[in-house]
């Protein structure tokens, strides 16, 4: 149990895929303007993260490595995430259309972040085991709302700030984003 808790606990804080790993950047600055946008993100993510963990684990062990097919795992992979991906996607149009298009383009665009197929990529490397493999992407996906969330509320807050002309938006967001990063890289030593 041990082994669980310090394996969800490095997932999501002293190896965390956003500020740590660098994965996962696009939506990190693109749905952080607003808080309750940006938790809902952080939420559909660790949905699709965690499952994605799973199944990818499931196909990998039960399906490439017995056939030796490794070499389509890309493929296999791609394939399991666009799928929850859409369910996801599916789900909130139906039950928050307002949420749904709030993190427009963002929402399809899970697919291709590149912290969930990180994820399971590393999954395989590491040789985690089912349930490790379900820790650590519902670890991955907490850690990647924490950074989201966090940054969203920082950004609300300097919208309030005086910030210097030159850094207003895309540099001052970059420049916090950089100080997040390394206050995270204190976490982990």
């Amino acid at each position: 149990m041990t082994e669980l808790f310090l394996l969800f606990m490095a997932a999501s804080i002293t190896n965390n895929f956003v500020l740590m790993q660098f994965l996962g950047i696009c939506p990190f600055l693109g749905v952080s303007k607003e808080v309750p946008t940006a938790f809902s993100m952080g939420l559909a993510t660790t949905f699709v993260m965690t499952t994605s963990a799973v199944v990818t684990w499931l196909v990998e062990t039960v399906i490439l490595i017995p056939l030796g097919i490794e070499y389509l795992r890309y493929i296999a992979f791609i394939l399991v995430i666009s799928s929850f991906v859409q369910l996801t996607e599916l789900f909130v149009k139906k039950v928050s259309p307002p949420l749904y298009k709030a993190l427009g383009i963002f929402l399809p665009l899970i697919t291709t972040n590149c912290a969930i197929l990180g994820l399971a990529l590393i999954i395989s490397m590491e040789g985690h085991g089912f349930i490790q493999s379900a820790v650590f992407g519902l670890g991955a996906g907490v850690g990647f709302t924490i950074a989201i969330v966090l940054m969203a509320g920082i950004r609300e807050r300097l919208e309030f700030a005086d910030v210097p002309e030159p850094l207003k938006g895309a540099p001052i967001t970059l420049l916090v984003a950089g100080m997040m990063a390394l206050a995270f890289t204190g976490l982990a030593m």
